[in-house]
């Protein structure tokens, strides 16, 4: 037992080991912004989709770019639009004709096939085509034609969006919202981290970065993510937590009741665990805390609690209802 409690430390260690060394990496383009690079990297170790929202100019799309160079995975990007058609992003049946004369349809591949998609503004694209992204996010297949076609892991979505009061957008669908990992908000940079943005970008020398970690890589550490012990107490802590985003529920709080319309998926309560044990594994520990699920709980919980009109009326956003949740909820259910 002990062999096995020292060989699960030695791999948390050089699990920390590697991830520091991606995100110094990220570092030598992206100032600043640790808690969305933080973000990012904890969607990507998971397994699991982010969305990563600010006003444009604020380094999401390079944030992205910089994580394709780093980590050894093919990347393909796509700039939504609203003319793009699903058969942009998936791909579609094509006549082809072989050496013989004979014609058959045969299935082109779209920009989808790859490990990382960079979904681009992704707000500016129709619901139709947004949803074309449900069953690729979910299931990691393309259906077209009668067949299904499965993407090489690991794949990721990584999509980006301006805030939905920005001319031109459109609201994701809550279906496809929920199958984001995290939402992460980018702010404006501070002074200091905007001298050094101007002084990178405008001197003569450009930073350049090395690959750091490949896929099979990626699939080991988040093999090992999900053999991180998560106690009973925790996760009643953490289902608690979900609950309480629900109206009406016996864990609700009076503003949950008063300004939320639909509360949290399942995905919520399994997107807590998971993200998590990654804040443990960085603190040097092979067990979930209850800072570690508090820690985690705005970018899992914000897109998928969706406020009612008397909240829209108010100016209540999801963040500070999620903020009210924690503060109201105990460590130590009944």
């Amino acid at each position: 037992m002990s062999d096995s409690v020292e060989s699960m430390q030695k791999e948390a260690e050089v699990f920390r080991m590697r991830y520091h060394s991606v995100r110094e990496m990220i570092g030598k383009i992206i100032v600043g912004h640790d808690e969305i690079v933080h973000g990012v990297l904890t969607a990507v170790l998971c397994g699991g989709h982010c969305l990563i929202e600010g006003v444009p100019g604020l380094g999401k799309t390079m944030l992205v770019k910089t994580l394709s160079q780093v980590l050894d995975l093919n990347f393909k990007r796509i700039q939504f639009t609203p003319d793009l058609m699903p058969a942009d992003i998936l791909g579609t049946n094509m006549i082809v004709e072989d050496e013989s004369g004979r014609r058959q349809f045969e299935f082109q591949q779209g920009p989808v096939f790859t490990q990382i998609l960079l979904a681009d503004e992704i707000n500016r694209a129709t619901p139709k085509t947004q949803s074309a992204m449900l069953e690729t996010m979910q299931e990691g297949t393309v259906s077209a034609g009668g067949k299904i076609y499965r993407l090489q892991q690991p794949f990721f979505v990584l999509a980006t969006q301006n805030p939905i009061e920005q001319e031109g957008t459109y609201p994701l669908p809550e279906a496809q919202l929920d199958r984001f990992l995290f939402k992460l908000v980018v702010g404006y940079s501070t002074r200091e981290q905007l001298n050094e943005i101007v002084q990178r970008t405008t001197a003569d020398e450009k930073a350049m970065v090395d690959t750091v970690m490949d896929g099979p890589e990626i699939l080991k550490w988040q093999a090992l993510i999900r053999k991180v012990i998560l106690a009973p107490h925790v996760q009643d802590y953490l289902v608690r937590l979900t609950l309480a985003t629900h109206p009406d529920s016996p864990c609700s709080t009076p503003m949950t009741n008063q300004y939320v319309r639909w509360g949290s998926s399942p995905r919520g309560a399994q997107t807590l665990a998971l993200t998590a044990k990654v804040r443990a594994l960085l603190d040097a520990r092979f067990h979930v805390s209850f800072e570690d699920i508090r820690r985690v709980f705005l970018p899992a919980m914000r897109h998928r609690v969706l406020m009612n009109f008397e909240a829209q009326a108010e100016g209540i956003t999801s963040d500070q209802t999620l903020l009210d949740i924690l503060q109201f909820v105990p460590e130590k259910g009944d």
